[in-house]
């Protein structure tokens, strides 16, 4: 099992609360990565939104991309997983910024690519925005462009989104970075299956993920020879040292507030989405489905739980936490250990 967290490029992830400590500045990016570097995690997601989906749309975000490149000069062995929506970049330009951004990092870099959900922000900011399944379609165009840019010179590509011809892209990756990606609909995950590396996923029950895992590997075998080499799973984790302590946190983040400036792009992700589960009320409180796994509790049934999960299929738990900083130190004094 490998362990990531969420990089808070919009100052936390609660819609419920308000400040949470954790502002939206990279000088709290900056003290979250090498905390987390120092701390042995293994990657960091990177998320890409450009507007602010926790906090609501008025509120600041920081942009994946920057960060991204900072994170990688200022830490020395932590993967960084960087969002991509394939509706705001050409893929000339993004494999000459990969290609840049693997040399800096020493090949730390990967890619998750993310079918857009979010129709107001693509308006906003000019992305291209198919109906769903169309989106998939446009991912793998996206990313067999990316795989024929690093790998030959020069590269033609024709298809529905993307005509390139003839494109030079020096230097390239030393290592050709790995792409994840996630999606739920039965396109999405046909598609994924056929293109990427690794597969994430919204936050489970231990069965729905085992469900989930045996059914995407096996697209993937039939697809591509292999099963994927990382399923990984958002998940908010709440360790305290006594359950009724972790039950008051989990209280305290999940009281819901229609009239919060976030509700609105809820409501908006689960229109423009294909979900195979349903979204409670509770789940909206953090989003991604992350406190779907119940990671709540003492370490010892936070570690039971992590590992039905790696049981399951799971080899990837991408963490939430608030405040970051310090819950990561705490993750990994009271859970790391007994989970070795």
């Amino acid at each position: 099992m490998r362990y990531g967290y969420w990089t808070p490029v919009y100052g936390g992830f609660l819609r419920n609360v308000g400040d949470e400590g954790m502002p939206a500045t990279w000088d709290y990016i900056k003290r979250v990565s090498q905390t987390a570097d120092r701390l042995g995690f293994d990657l960091t997601l990177v998320p890409e939104l450009y507007l602010n989906d926790r906090k609501g749309p008025e509120a600041p975000s920081l942009e994946a991309w920057s960060l991204a490149t900072a994170i990688a000069a200022v830490t020395e062995n932590i993967e960084i997983l960087t969002a991509i929506r394939p509706g705001f970049h050409n893929p000339q330009i993004t494999a000459k910024t990969v290609s840049t951004l693997a040399d800096i990092s020493g090949d730390r870099f990967s890619l998750n690519v993310v079918a857009a959900w979010w129709a107001e922000e693509a308006k906003q900011f000019g992305g291209v925005f198919p109906p769903h399944d169309d989106r998939y379609v446009h991912c793998t165009e996206f990313v067999n462009a990316l795989r024929g840019l690093w790998s030959q010179t020069p590269y033609s590509q024709s298809g529905k989104y993307f005509d390139i011809q003839n494109t030079v892209v020096e230097p390239k990756p030393a290592k050709t970075p790995k792409i994840f990606a996630g999606g739920e609909s039965e396109s999405g995950r046909e598609a994924i299956a056929a293109f990427a590396n690794s597969y994430v996923t919204h936050g489970g029950t231990v069965e729905e993920i085992r469900e989930k895992a045996a059914d995407v590997n096996a697209r993937r075998e039939r697809l591509q020879g292999a099963p994927f080499e990382t399923i990984g799973m958002s998940a908010y984790v709440i360790v305290r040292d006594t359950e009724a302590e972790a039950r008051k946190e989990l209280e305290r983040i999940t009281t819901v507030d229609p009239n919060s400036p976030g509700y609105a792009s809820f409501e908006e992700f689960r229109a423009n989405s294909n979900l195979d589960l349903e979204l409670s009320k509770r789940e909206y409180s953090v989003g991604t489905r992350a406190l779907r796994p119940e990671l709540v509790g003492t370490p010892e049934q936070v570690a039971e739980k992590i590992k039905a999960y790696e049981d399951a299929g799971l080899n990837l738990v991408l963490i939430q936490a608030s405040p970051l900083d310090s819950e990561l130190e705490r993750i990994a004094a009271d859970l790391f250990p007994l989970l070795k």
